[in-house]
């Protein structure tokens, strides 16, 4: 269960963000701010009160607060972001996280990591190893993580751009699976629910407290998770799928 989530507002630099989806067009910052609003309103609707730290207008992509630290249970993992332009973005979390934690750990150069290729679920970590990620990055989080007795292993990714771009877990075994991770035998032994390629984007998704928060707009999607048992609220970030981020990677959830 989680008690506590850290978003960051998105900045007016946000139209100067990293991103693979042009063809989408700019994020429009009005409508970023509302719709973040009501993506805090819906971590508070799941009992998780949310600290709202103000926006880095020198780091465009600043919003997308989750691969700059990985939250566990033991310890926190303060990353260092494949993009360079995001390296110094660690700079800006590690003092909130200080006031909170007691353990920080931090990957070092020549390593990269990136926690939206984190994926928890349970005590273990998978790894997504991609152009943000990379083995020697992977390698120390992992080493990091059986230090407070934890365990990590690494995924090949192939199309996506983090791991947790086609995969989400909803605890109770239960996997949303996505494109290329349909047929990869690491996750075999997980209940999928298949989320179809059309509306991939809703792949990620995040269990919070019983409650499954998803994009809006992908009905099919909605539908199967809804099926597998879990209690939905929808959350429109277009603006930010306009720079490839995620619901995931809007907050630090712990």
């Amino acid at each position: 269960m989680f008690s506590h989530a850290i978003v960051r507002v998105p900045g007016k630099s946000l139209i100067n963000g990293l991103s693979d989806s042009k063809d989408l067009g700019l994020p429009n910052y009005d409508n970023a701010i509302i719709q973040h609003t009501a993506y805090i309103e819906a971590l508070k609707s799941c009992g998780v009160e949310v600290n709202v730290l103000e926006s880095c207008e020198q780091y465009p992509d600043s919003t997308f607060i989750e691969d700059v630290a990985l939250v566990t249970p033991e310890c926190v993992i303060i990353t260092r972001p494949g993009a360079p332009t995001r390296r110094d973005e660690v700079s800006q979390i590690d003092s909130v996280l200080r006031k909170e934690f007691i353990h920080i750990e931090y990957i070092e150069a020549p390593g990269t990591i990136e926690a939206g290729d984190i994926m928890m679920v349970g005590s273990h970590y998978y790894i997504g190893l991609s152009d943000r990620t990379n083995v020697d990055g992977a390698e120390q989080a992992i080493k990091l993580l059986q230090k407070y007795g934890l365990t990590g292993s690494t995924v090949e990714l192939n199309d996506v751009l983090h791991l947790k771009t086609g995969l989400s877990y909803l605890e109770n075994n239960k996997l949303v699976v996505c494109g290329e991770f349909l047929s990869n035998p690491i996750f075999e032994n997980y209940d999928f629910i298949e989320i179809p390629q059309e509306e991939s984007y809703a792949a990620n998704c995040i269990w919070v407290n019983d409650f499954v928060i998803i994009p809006s707009g992908y009905p099919i999607s909605k539908g199967r998770i809804s099926d597998a048992g879990f209690k939905i609220i929808e959350v429109d970030v277009s603006e930010f799928k306009k720079l490839d981020g995620g619901l995931s990677c809007l907050s630090l959830r712990y």
